[in-house]
């Protein structure tokens, strides 16, 4: 197995850890036993153990009824090892029957995966809906820790050259790890915030409607927040960005000392490490804040980024601020007809639908056809979300504005497309001169696919112009220059031997001639 296709395994099979996530009929359950099995250090679980912690969560209505039974809870369990989530644990158990020990001699523990899955999930469903605020207060720290960083390398090689087994040098060691370990935490924050932050302002900029509170908000957010972001920014990165360009040479020394201790104490060196411990990490910090050649650092993206949600911004902030003009927007009145239907009853939501559109409930003559919804069930209201384009919303209308685009002239599609026409004309010509030296003898000739399709097209011709099975047909191709006749034949067949297999005409003679007369 190449090393490639051991990576495709191994991705499938931590994709399984979030199996349990999805919509289905059990995920609630799933999802309250993931969260108990992280909820403790080294969670160590039976399945009485787990169906007990069960019946409370269904007594307070967050999971089905009837998922707190024991069989249930087992089936869950073992649906969860299955996808890698949970593992068997090993810690034995004294049983006082052979019912318990069929259903409490097994133990569960929780997989190091699906406990950071189960983490960024309940991360996740925290999150609110708005703008995460960026951690700006951490630039100034990044600042002051990579200019640390030197000093405390310094005394760290001082101290290891003096006598490397000494106290000073393994507390020279331990600051310059804490050091480090400080300075990513504090970047993976800052980074993490920022991505955030512009992840928001990227839906605020799509917004085409802006009620007054959300007009004010975000005229807060590019007056004030926006602003002070990028102050800080130009601020501090480039004594930031200068301190990481001078720090290149002393890496290989600094990533000498923080490795090599950690890795022994672990006893493997599978161990996943800290941030800092590897050139990859540090030439990703620097990268964030260094350009490099055809590549711009993550500082240089912020401000561009910037500088189009300013724009974005500000055009919504006028669109939203214009008050008037020949197009006025149509938000109010969809948002009162929505609230119309919301409070309409079936009759009246059906005489309302064909006051407001003009469309009229249509007359079949044939019976209905079936529902083709997903669930006839659900109220229009819960279901999918229908999106709507901005020349609907404000204009009321569907088609495009504006002229229509111009055709480009383009000469390598062009020659593309004459290359291909002349290599199909060439494969026909050929096609027909397969068929015509062949004409004189077709039993014994074995004609290529090309030839046998247009000697198809030729009897397909020839069989409509016969009115039954006892009469002849021909067809004459003046183009290709060919004719073909079939007469009928009693207790004859005719067989003609293609690249496909064998074409039997039962009953039938065929006569193919070249000499074509217009």
């Amino acid at each position: 197995m190449t090393a490639s296709s051991h990576e495709s395994v191994g991705t499938a099979d931590r994709l399984q850890l979030y199996a349990y996530l999805q919509p289905r009929e059990h995920h609630r359950t799933y999802l309250a036993i993931m969260r108990l099995f992280t909820s403790t250090l080294l969670a160590d679980l039976s399945a009485g153990e787990v169906a007990s912690a069960m019946a409370a969560a269904e007594k307070a209505g967050t999971i089905e009824s009837g998922e707190a039974a024991l069989d249930n809870v087992i089936a869950r369990l073992k649906q969860l090892v299955d996808w890698g989530n949970l593992v068997h644990g090993r810690r034995e158990t004294i049983a006082a029957s052979i019912a318990e020990f069929q259903h409490g001699s097994v133990r569960y523990q929780v997989s190091k995966l699906a406990v950071r899955v189960q983490r960024d999930v309940d991360e996740l469903l925290r999150v609110p809906e708005g703008a995460r605020e960026v951690s700006r207060e951490l630039l100034p720290a990044i600042e002051r820790g990579v200019a640390q960083l030197g000093g405390t390398l310094a005394e760290a090689v001082l101290a290891e050259g003096t006598n490397p087994a000494s106290i000073a040098a393994k507390q020279a060691r331990e600051l310059l790890a804490e050091q480090v370990t400080t300075l990513f935490l504090q970047h993976t924050e800052l980074a993490s915030t920022v991505r955030d932050f512009y992840a928001y302002l990227g839906q605020v900029v799509t917004r085409h409607h802006l009620d007054g509170t959300e007009l004010s908000g975000f005229r807060n957010l590019l007056v004030d927040y926006i602003q002070m972001v990028v102050e800080d920014v130009l601020r501090y990165t480039p004594t930031i960005a200068t301190a990481l360009v001078g720090f290149r040479r002393a890496r290989a020394e600094m990533l000498r000392l923080l490795g090599g201790e950690n890795v022994d104490l672990l006893g493997t060196t599978l161990v996943e490490r800290a941030r800092g411990r590897s050139e990859a990490d540090w030439q990703e910090l620097t990268d964030w804040f260094v350009d490099r050649p055809g590549r711009p650092s993550q500082v240089t993206a912020l401000r561009e980024a910037t500088a189009r949600a300013i724009g974005s911004l500000l055009a919504g902030v006028k669109r939203a601020t214009a008050g008037g003009g020949p197009l006025p927007g149509r938000r109010a009145e969809l948002i009162k007809l929505a609230g119309w239907f919301d409070q309409a009853s079936g009759e009246e939501s059906h005489t309302l639908y064909a006051a407001a559109f003009g469309l009229h409930s249509a007359r079949h003559l044939n019976p209905a056809p079936e529902h083709d919804g997903d669930d006839e069930h659900t109220p229009w209201r819960d279901g999918p979300v229908t999106e709507v384009v901005v020349s609907v919303k404000s204009r009321g209308e569907r088609a495009a504005r504006g002229k229509p685009s111009k055709i480009l002239d383009d000469p390598m599609t062009e020659h593309t497309l004459l290359g291909q026409a002349r290599e199909r004309d060439a494969q026909a010509a050929a096609a027909v001169a397969e068929l015509t030296a062949a004409s004189g003898s077709l039993g014994e000739a074995t004609l290529s696919a090309d030839a046998t399709r247009v000697l198809c097209e030729l009897l397909t011709l020839a069989m409509a112009q016969r009115d039954s099975d006892a009469d002849s047909g021909s067809v004459a191709d003046p183009i290709r220059g060919l004719a073909l006749t079939l007469n009928p034949a009693p207790g004859e067949s005719t067989k003609i031997r293609t690249a496909a297999g064998t074409l039997t005409l039962h009953n039938t003679s065929l006569a193919m001639s070249t000499e074509v007369k217009a």
